[in-house]
């Protein structure tokens, strides 16, 4: 912890002095219609959300700061319920250039054995129905839902949030609890695929909340809902992290050629723990054709995230240049611009999310 702490102050330090010494170039005039595909929100039930964190994450430190980097304060919560978190998004993505609509996820958390879900054991719960209902009131914004299989009635949860207008389904497995490679989840993945509901799931480490198994994280787990024609989205590459002795971004990388439905996205890759695995990335052909645009919003902060962390790549007139950008979207899409992130991979979150649906596609939710 120490360690770390010092290499965040080193960082902090390198990128206050490149944005006083240097000048800052004009900024140049660019739009464009983007999806951000992984957008997180959270509450803590008020306005009869059903949101909850648990007494475990509460007692985080990283409690308060997700607080400060939603841009909320308790005190808003409370007064005005747990949606202005979610108004406040559409309004941020209302104010970019860049990016023209987010999908905002929907967080299930842990049964237990006897199907009902673990407050205990639940770090964050976001419920679907809490986030249908909000995102429906912002043409910027679309549902991302969340479906442990876990679930006695999965299924038909499945069927309901393809009904409520679902893009995807996400999971983090390291805190859900889920095992990706369960073959009890078998029938969940065949409807899955049979909805054409994609599954958005955390690969590798998992540092963003008070505990985590990271086991589940393998990106080899997957291997179960690919084989079943899911299409199924790695967040993060994979990177951070190693099982038996293997990086996952290795084990990612191996997995990656057998299936076509696999994808990945670039959510949280200009973190300053995550340095260098997007450049490494983009020297594989291959995975430019199925990469997706994501933030991981609200992880996009200083000194979490900035472009001078990346000057060895982009430079540091670059770097400074996009330092200066106050959107918080704009200057996630120019810094992976600059990094290399191709045009195509921008735009085919909403291609692949966001595909003109047909009569059958919808009578195809009706079993």
């Amino acid at each position: 912890m120490k360690k770390a702490l010092t290499y965040l102050l080193v960082a902090f330090l390198v990128s206050w002095l490149a944005w006083r010494l240097w000048p800052t170039p004009d900024q140049p005039d660019t739009t464009s219609n983007y999806l951000d595909m992984h957008v997180h929100t959270a509450g803590l039930g008020y306005g009869e959300s059903g949101a909850f964190i648990n007494e475990q994450m509460a007692g985080s430190y990283k409690f308060p700061i997700y607080l400060w980097s939603m841009g909320v304060t308790e005190d808003e919560l409370v007064e005005e319920g747990d949606g202005i978190v979610i108004k406040k998004l559409a309004q941020r993505v209302r104010n970019s250039s860049r990016v023209s609509s987010a999908v905002i996820l929907a967080m299930d958390g842990v049964i237990d054995a006897n199907g009902t879900l673990d407050r205990d054991r639940t770090q964050i719960y976001v419920p679907n129905d809490f986030v249908a209902r909000e995102v429906a009131r912002y043409p910027e914004l679309e549902f991302g839902a969340s479906v442990n299989p876990a679930r006695p009635d999965a299924i038909e949860r499945l069927r309901q949030v393809k009904q409520d207008g679902a893009l995807l389904i996400k999971w983090i497995p390291n805190i859900m609890l889920i095992d990706p490679a369960d073959p009890a989840h078998t029938e969940f993945y065949r409807e899955m695929a049979r909805l054409r509901l994609p599954l958005l799931s955390h690969a590798g480490q998992e540092r963003s909340f008070a505990g985590a198994e990271d086991l589940y994280g393998d990106p080899m787990r997957l291997r179960l809902p690919l084989e079943l024609g899911v299409t199924v989205i790695a967040a993060h590459i994979a990177t951070t992290g190693e099982i038996e002795g293997e990086a996952n971004f290795e084990r990612f990388l191996r997995l990656f050629p057998e299936y076509p439905n696999l994808y990945t996205e670039v959510s949280s890759l200009t973190q300053v723990n995550k340095l260098n695995y997007l450049a490494r990335a983009l020297e594989i052909p291959a995975l430019h054709e199925r990469m997706l645009y994501g933030t991981d919003w609200p992880l996009q902060f200083f000194p979490l995230v900035s472009p001078m962390y990346h000057a060895n790549h982009i430079g540091v007139d670059r770097a400074r240049q996009i330092s200066t950008i106050e959107q918080v979207w704009d200057r996630d899409v120019a810094l992976k611009e600059a990094l290399g992130v191709p045009h195509a991979a921008f735009n085919r979150s909403r291609a692949l999310l966001m595909a003109p649906v047909s009569q059958s596609e919808i009578d195809i939710v009706t079993p």
